[in-house]
């Protein structure tokens, strides 16, 4: 790390923008140079190491420092008296972090006009400058207490921002009359309500959870702002300025205020370190900066004991992070929900539900505050109380607050109770309310304490480039998914998906599968295999028969399986769909492996779902599916389906009789095979008038540099047709060119150039001597331009296959601060097919613009016939798969030559 002098700097400038340049004061250098180095001197000892508890000392004295220098400031600036100056904001808390803003308030008597009293203007505009030479970065208004109230009451920011004002210097009875006069203005209610929608907002903005993997310290759920929040209403309400305050007044428990502190020292020890390692204000933390920040805490990366994986240093800090924001989220609950009920007693009367518990406005209220520590059993019983009565939204503080002191309740003798695993399972089988009762529980922490398995990838991190989510977070999106599929509320969503799930009779036992899916990860090993384990132990624990046991355990052991087959295998070979259905056993599990892969996949990252991947999902479903019921794969039968279905579509656009048939006659068996009808009928309309009016001889001629071959006059050598995909997602793409070594390298040197991402390549050579490739493309201004788009694309890709010369060079896109903190190292693996005749082409790597064109340029450079192209972005990392011809490929010193081009390719 940089000496830490440095982050002195970070706070220094030249004069305040838009502030008039005031002559040098006396001394000035002086008072710079002596805040700098007296900074310099506190931050030190704070750059490393875990003092938590010394943090928030560290943060007044920089405050007071900035004081100091502000009170030098101010006598140089000879204000006339009667003025005051007044620290706002943060700093109004006696807090200041390395690289804030200073927020500062100039305090103008009532019957002074500091806007337009030029003499008194300029002192002002002097002062401030004076600031910023001096080394703060300061933000300053200017206002009377007239004009503080008036704009108080316009702008919540504002009245936030003054309610934690405290003077520096000047005048004494002026900051006593404006803070009589704030408070007179302040309603506590109407200040909570602004409050409590301003953390709403806050919170969507950050998706709602703790638990991003670049959460903002201070903005974040769970963060530094949270805890402000509820001094801030306290304080407005004259509950308490402080958290010790709050616990007099009854609003917190001396147990819940030393979590309070704990956990609001640690964030703002991250928080202090992110300004320092930054060397400027920054509050995220990102992956570029964890693992210097968790290297500052002591943390190192674990060498593999064995059992478990090397834990890396920055995710060590990111688990005790989340822990702490989980705790700030708890808490936060608890205590906001007590100061609304102090400032608006609720009216609602208590219904009974049962002698454990009561109705009280929508919540579940407790019958006493000690009855979880006398009736451990209706810790759990909360939950399903909760699912079986309608119009429940939530726990009550009292109950919160109950649930979060009894948390050593919760043991081994209490897991082992077999009241408890009854109820445990009588809450994964309820109709209704099951996705809000497991997120209650796991935001109130007994989901952990119950299941020690949970509990222990609670936070945990997932070093990849796909999943958005941590391990926990993902697993209960997954749940909520699959939950989906039940309800017909949602069957708009996935209406394939809601028609298996209607008939289907136990769906408890996906849910328990989709909980245990990824449970094993961060152990070592396959967690697949360890997961399913563990779900063994469960489902005997819970009495679970025999046969369910075995498709739960099935499915967290074959979760993967049904998407790499979709993603990585060509769906058009009977083996592979054979080889699939003899994995999977029987229709039951197939459309139960189908539900979870679909809410797996839904769960990792809203950029990896897409309309294709459910294509090829569905087709392997049905595929398999048609296998299992006795038909085996009849690829001439399925042909000839698939040919009749399509006339049939032909005939119903007024197309010739029997006008396809030139077309179809130029095309084999893996071209129908590959393509379902509606696609194969697209094609026939756009190609079947432009087949022979070319002779292939000339075609290939022309194609390979004979300008002297003869022209067909009339021909139209290149046809690029694009439409709206038939998958409501992207465009699809046709494209029928004589074909050439480097097509597919310029096809995908065009896409890449205009922005668009491929998801699918399917690359076909007519008998003619034609190329035929279809694209499944899509871009980011894909839903308002879409028209637009088919003409540039029909247009301009023309005109590239028209131009010859040679390939374009590769254009290397940025990549994204997740690629550059969680590379892939790149992988190459070329293999023969069973036949030994075409060859199997698989590459992994972080997706970055132009890549695809990078392996293909590779594959033209070494004359390689691309056949099948199968390609799949998750999230920023890309696991394509290619079917290739070439002479190259038959020699072992070609072939290695060929690896090391695409590995550079990749890197």
């Amino acid at each position: 790390m940089s000496n830490v002098s440095d982050v002195s700097d970070v706070s220094s400038g030249a004069s305040a923008p838009g502030t008039l340049a005031a002559p040098e004061l006396p001394g000035l250098t002086a008072l710079r140079d002596a805040y700098r180095r007296d900074k310099a001197a506190l931050l030190q000892p704070a750059s490393s190491g875990s003092a938590i508890r010394r943090t928030q000392p560290l943060l007044r004295r920089l405050a007071l420092l900035a004081d100091d220098l502000l009170v030098s400031l101010w006598r140089h600036a000879g204000l006339p008296e009667g003025f005051a100056l007044l620290a706002v904001g943060g700093f109004g808390r006696g807090e200041l972090f390395p690289a804030s803003d200073i927020d500062v308030l100039v305090l103008c008597p009532d019957h002074t006009n500091c806007h337009e009293e030029q003499s008194v203007r300029q002192r002002v505009e002097a002062f401030i400058g004076s600031c910023w030479d001096a080394g703060l970065e300061i933000g300053s208004s200017v206002r009377t207490t007239a004009e503080c109230v008036a704009e108080s009451q316009r702008d919540i920011t504002v009245q936030t921002a003054l309610l934690e004002s405290r003077r520096i210097t000047g005048d004494a009875l002026l900051f006593h009359r404006f803070r009589r006069a704030f408070r007179e203005a302040l309603d506590p209610r109407v200040f909570f309500t602004a409050k409590m929608l301003e953390l709403r907002q806050r919170h969507h903005k950050y998706e709602d959870t703790p638990y991003a993997l670049e959460p903002n310290c201070k903005e974040s759920p769970g963060g530094l702002r949270d805890l402000q929040t509820i001094l801030w209403v306290a304080r407005a309400a004259g509950y308490g300025e402080n958290w010790d305050a709050l616990a007099h007044n009854g609003l917190a428990t001396p147990l819940e205020v030393t979590h309070i502190k704990r956990n609001e020292a640690l964030l703002n020890l991250i928080r202090m370190r992110l300004h320092l390692i930054a060397r400027r204000r920054e509050d995220r933390l990102v992956f570029d900066l964890q693992t210097a920040v968790a290297e500052s805490f002591g943390y190192r990366s674990q060498a593999p004991d064995g059992s478990r994986l090397a834990m890396r240093s920055s995710e060590a800090l990111m688990r005790r992070y989340y822990w702490a924001a989980k705790a700030v989220t708890q808490l936060s609950q608890i205590l906001l929900m007590n100061i609304a009920e102090r400032l608006n007693p609720s009216s609602h009367a208590l219904i009974p539900i049962n002698a454990r518990f009561f109705e009280k406005g929508g919540m579940v209220e407790v019958a006493s505050d000690d009855l979880f520590q006398r009736e451990p059993h209706a810790i759990l019983e909360t939950f399903l109380v909760y699912e079986g009565r309608d119009g429940l939204r939530g726990l009550s503080a009292r109950t919160l607050r109950a649930l979060y002191n009894a948390r050593n309740e919760m043991d081994a003798s209490f897991r082992r109770d077999p009241v408890n695993r009854k109820t445990f399972l009588r809450i994964l089988q309820q109709p209704k309310g099951l996705t809000h009762a497991i997120r209650l529980m796991n935001d109130t922490s007994v989901l952990g304490r119950y299941l020690r398995v949970f509990r222990n990838i609670v936070g945990q991190m997932q070093h990849d480039l796909f999943h958005v989510y941590t391990v926990d977070q993902h697993i209960l999106m997954v749940l909520r998914n699959m939950r989906r599929f039940f309800l017909p509320e949602h069957a708009h969503e996935y209406p394939f998906c809601s028609q298996l799930a209607a008939g289907w009779d136990k769906p408890w036992v996906l849910y328990v599968a989709a909980l245990f899916h990824d449970i094993a990860k961060g152990r070592g090993g396959d967690h697949s295999e360890l997961g399913a384990r563990d779900v063994g132990i469960f489902c005997t624990e819970h009495g679970i028969s025999e046969e369910d046991t075995r498709l739960i355990q099935f499915l967290v052991a074959e979760h993967l399986a049904m998407s790499h087959t979709a993603q990585k295998s060509d769906l058009s070979d009977p083996a592979v769909i054979n080889a699939f259905a003899q994995r999977v056993g029987n229709e039951r599990y197939l459309t139960a492996l189908y539900l979870l892969t679909v809410a797996d996949i839904r769960g990792t990252s809203p950029k990896v779902w897409n309309a294709w991947k459910g294509k090829l999902l569905e087709d392997l479903y049905r595929y398999t599916l048609r296998t299992l019921g006795g038909r085996a794969p009849d690829p001439d039968a399925e042909v000839e389906t698939r040919k009749r279905e399509a006339q049939v579509m032909l005939a119903l656009h007024a197309e010739p009789f029997e006008g396809h048939r030139k077309l179809w006659d130029t095309l084999d068996v893996s071209y129908f095979m590959r393509h379902d009808a509606g696609d194969i009928s697209w094609h026939a309309r756009q190609l079947s008038r432009h087949v022979d009016k070319q002779k292939p001889g000339v075609a290939r001629a022309r194609a390979n540099g004979d300008e002297a071959a003869p022209a067909h006059t009339g021909a139209e050598p290149h046809i690029v047709r694009a439409r709206l995909s038939p998958l409501g997602e992207g465009l699809q793409v046709l494209v029928y060119t004589p074909d050439t070594q480097d097509l597919f390298a310029r096809l995908c040197g065009y896409f890449d150039q205009a922005g668009f991402s491929i998801l699918d390549a399917k690359v076909h050579t007519a008998s003619n001597g034609y190329a035929l490739d279809t694209f499944q493309v899509v871009t980011a201004d894909m839903q308002d331009h879409y028209r637009e788009l088919v003409t540039m694309v029909e247009t301009d890709l023309a005109q590239t296959l028209e131009g010859a010369g040679p390939l374009p060079p590769v254009t290397r896109g940025r990549v994204s601060r997740r690629v550059r903190s969680f590379p892939v190292t790149p992988r190459v693996d070329i293999r023969p097919d069973d036949r030994g005749q075409r060859w199997l082409l698989t590459v992994s790597a972080s997706d970055r613009i132009g890549l695809l064109y990078s392996i293909a340029r590779v594959l033209a450079h070494h004359k390689l016939n691309l056949q099948f192209a199968k390609v799949s972005t998750l999230g920023e990392r890309v696991e394509d798969t290619f079917l290739l011809q070439g002479a190259a490929l038959q020699g072992q010193r070609s072939q290695i030559e060929i690896e090391k081009e695409l590995l550079a390719a990749l890197s």
